[in-house]
């Protein structure tokens, strides 16, 4: 089972153990990691699971879809490994991955 560290704004740091298959947002949700809010319920359809992907892992994370881009380019800390956790689907691979969540989902 890999493991994902959150790294809130604040610097608190939560690693959590996440199944593979499950989204780094729904694994946020289910450990009660501030930070992420998911309003949407991983739709992609809004922004407030934004997350900064550590560089050393974006290219196993994947890259960003059209409606992510989309949806990535209303929110105020946008940066280069930028990626909302709804459409990051964790694989065995990704153990250890890094993520850093903004200071406001807003």
């Amino acid at each position: 089972m890999p493991t994902i560290k959150y790294i809130e704004f604040n610097g608190t740091e939560h690693e959590v153990d996440v199944m593979s298959g499950t989204t780094v947002m729904q694994a946020a949700l289910d450990n009660m990691i501030e930070g992420i809010v998911g309003e949407c319920g991983g739709s992609c359809v809004c922004s407030t699971c934004h997350c900064m992907v550590d560089p050393a892992w974006t290219h196993i994370t994947g890259e960003v879809n059209s409606e992510e881009n989309d949806l990535l380019d209303i929110v105020d800390e946008r940066e280069e490994t930028s990626r909302l956790s709804c459409q990051i689907k964790v694989t065995d691979e990704m153990d250890g991955l890094v993520v850093r969540l903004p200071e406001s989902q807003y």
